[in-house]
């Protein structure tokens, strides 16, 4: 049966609906903030790790204030686990004083005031869109990007362009719930190393070279 990419987003829909109907959201958090904070760690580092560190962070520090009266030096060596300390360090203790300063210490609910933030791209604003505003969002991570050209519903190379192609494949309330559900289903499904297609519903469907682009 020959798919159009229309038909194989449905299908992925569908597929992703049955596979992981009540996806939860991977990163431990209370509040927008710590939210923020978890997301900007989990760049280039698996969400478990960033679960495991976040506990001492919070512990001494959950608030733009407490975080921005320490040292960055002292937020790096709690969050070395995580990669990238120095880095992260200083965009966190840098974003925590921008926080206070322009927002009254409340994390902005905006594209443009998310992203202005330092150590905020486009994708983690658009995780905080999607899971603690309920902004539709479609936040493109290494999982989605794969699994997009996988199952053929994206052949463009950067995160913005794919996110592009997906939110014009699905309808807008579907966006945060399935941004989930590709995570999630990759992980168990469609991993990026020892892939195998018999083991992954969705390819089966989706993957053969005679359906039409």
């Amino acid at each position: 049966m020959r798919l159009t990419k229309q038909k194989r987003a449905a299908l992925v829909a569908e597929l992703l609906q049955s596979y992981i109907p009540e996806p939860k959201v991977p990163l431990n958090f209370a509040t927008p903030y710590e939210a923020l904070i978890a997301t900007l760690l989990s760049a280039q580092c698996t969400d478990e790790r960033v679960n495991k560190t976040t506990p001492a962070l919070f512990g001494i520090a959950n608030t733009p204030g407490a975080m921005a009266a320490l040292r960055p030096e002292t937020i790096a060596e709690i969050i070395r686990p995580c990669g990238l300390a120095p880095q992260k360090s200083r965009a966190i203790h840098a974003l925590s004083h921008l926080l206070i300063e322009r927002h009254d210490g409340r994390v902005p609910s905006t594209m443009g005031e998310l992203t202005a933030l330092p150590g905020v791209g486009r994708k983690t604003a658009n995780v905080i869109l999607a899971q603690i505003f309920n902004t539709p969002a479609f936040p493109v991570d290494t999982h989605i990007h794969r699994c997009a050209h996988r199952w053929r519903l994206s052949k463009a190379k950067t995160p913005d362009a794919i996110e592009r192609d997906l939110c014009a494949l699905f309808p807008k309330e579907q966006w945060n719930r399935l941004h989930l559900q590709i995570i999630l289903y990759a992980r168990s499904y469609c991993p990026a190393r020892g892939h195998n297609i018999n083991n992954c519903p969705i390819c089966q469907h989706v993957r053969p070279a005679t359906t039409a682009a």
